[in-house]
């Protein structure tokens, strides 16, 4: 019997629930157009050529910077609707069975594809360096990139995703709270560099705390479209998409606590880091407080998401000789709440723009479509061709030769899944 002449027994599902076992298409586009945009910011980012809004710079939110809270939006919003429907037919237990090892397999994806320079010349350099001295360059640098934050902060959401919205957010705001406590005590000196001297990216292994931000944002976002009784409301999206993008900005307007005085700017210019980078000192206090009894409120405003902070002609990377650099700053290597809390606003204000475009207007994009719908091939392959393409592109190539290489490594890797899409090959862990 074929579908269009089956008949149901039992009781109809709702609207909502018939909804909940359709594929959303806004999503597949809004994932698609996230791997697009990674592919477009790692490939060019690296180039003198490339405009800085397309780079990561840790100190304050690019376009580039929007991508990855993107996927963690977009991991939330596929997690919190599958796992409902796994749970409903598989039963609680084995959902959770499923789901764990699923992640623990991305884990070990992770691990395999993220390359690690040799941690030792010899066995014997080996034996001396030690268990964590051989692994905690890798841990900062190298494993814990998007799959492996992908994965450890999906298990970090895993007691709640079931969760009433309220449990959510409250688990958000609590994984929050202990980020900024542990970046007080010693997380964000060392994700920096400032304790060892190596650097972390991405938030480093601590990442998930604040990485749950967009992802649980993405699970809400889920209940709002999934559940919805025809239409979703989309204007308190919205809203609540203006809400976070401003509780975001005004959390990093207490970066300008840390703003360096006219005075003291040649005799600090080796100084990058804030002495007291989570939470201010009396001098930078006394500080701010000077500045607005001479100049006014407006000087403890900090510049708007996708503008630098004040920095030398040309040299965005020494915005340190103006504003030391500290916690309050939208950072992606530290992971900072207000990075992510603006980044999950940012993340869902898109996502509506893609729902209303795709589930209302009809509107589609085939690379787009090509690239979410098989998101982990994508990805793995794009490293692949990265590495075949970059050999031939000199960092310091003319604007234009960036551009003609990245359309190469683009169309490239496009032809390559879109192969395994004609043959129904789809990869998932």
């Amino acid at each position: 019997m074929n579908s269009s002449s089956e008949v149901s027994l039992g009781p109809q599902p709702s609207q909502a629930e018939a909804r909940k076992t359709q594929r959303i298409i806004s999503l597949d586009q809004f994932r698609g157009y996230t791997v697009v945009g990674m592919f477009l910011v790692n490939f060019v980012g690296g180039f003198a050529a490339c405009h800085y809004v397309l780079q990561h710079h840790n100190t304050f939110c690019s376009y580039a910077d929007t991508i990855m809270p993107q996927f963690l939006f977009a991991v939330g919003f596929a997690f919190r609707l599958t796992f409902g429907r796994r749970v409903r037919t598989e039963g609680i237990h084995a959902a959770y069975l499923r789901i764990v090892k699923r992640l623990l397999g991305l884990i070990l994806v992770a691990l395999v594809v993220y390359r690690v320079d040799p941690v030792a010349k010899s066995w014997n350099e080996l034996v001396e360096t030690g268990i964590w001295d051989a692994i905690k360059v890798p841990l900062k640098r190298d494993w814990f990139q998007t799959l492996m934050h992908i994965a450890v902060t999906s298990l970090w959401i895993l007691p709640v995703i079931r969760a009433s919205a309220r449990v959510r957010i409250a688990y958000l705001l609590g994984s929050a709270a202990l980020h900024v406590v542990l970046s007080y005590i010693f997380y964000f000196r060392w994700v920096n560099g400032l304790i060892d001297g190596s650097s972390a990216i991405d938030g480093g292994p601590l990442g998930f705390l604040t990485w749950c931000i967009p992802t649980i944002v993405g699970t809400l976002a889920c209940d709002a479209i999934a559940d919805a009784r025809g239409r979703p409301r989309l204007d308190r999206l919205v809203a609540w998409a203006v809400l976070l993008m401003g509780l975001g900005y005004i959390m990093s307007c207490a970066t300008r606590l840390y703003d360096v005085p006219v005075g003291q700017v040649e005799a600090r210019a080796e100084q990058r880091y804030a002495e007291h980078p989570v939470i201010p000192g009396e001098s930078q206090w006394a500080d701010a407080m000077q500045r607005v009894s001479e100049e006014g409120i407006g000087t403890l405003l900090a510049e708007p998401p996708f503008t630098p902070p004040p920095h030398p002609e040309g040299h965005v990377g020494r915005s340190y000789l103006f504003r030391k650099w500290n916690y309050w700053m939208m950072s992606q290597r530290s992971g900072s709440i207000s990075y992510q809390t603006f980044s999950a606003g940012f993340s869902l204000a898109v996502y509506v723009l893609f729902y209303v475009l795709c589930d209302i207007l009809g509107w589609r994009v085939g690379i787009f479509r090509t690239f979410g719908m098989n998101a982990l091939a994508a990805y793995v392959l794009h490293m692949i061709v990265d590495s075949a393409v970059s050999p031939f592109a000199p960092r310091d190539a003319a604007a234009w030769y960036m551009w003609a290489a990245c359309f190469t490594f683009m169309l490239i890797t496009y032809l390559l899944v879109r192969s395994l899409e004609k043959r129904d090959i789809y990869i998932k862990v």
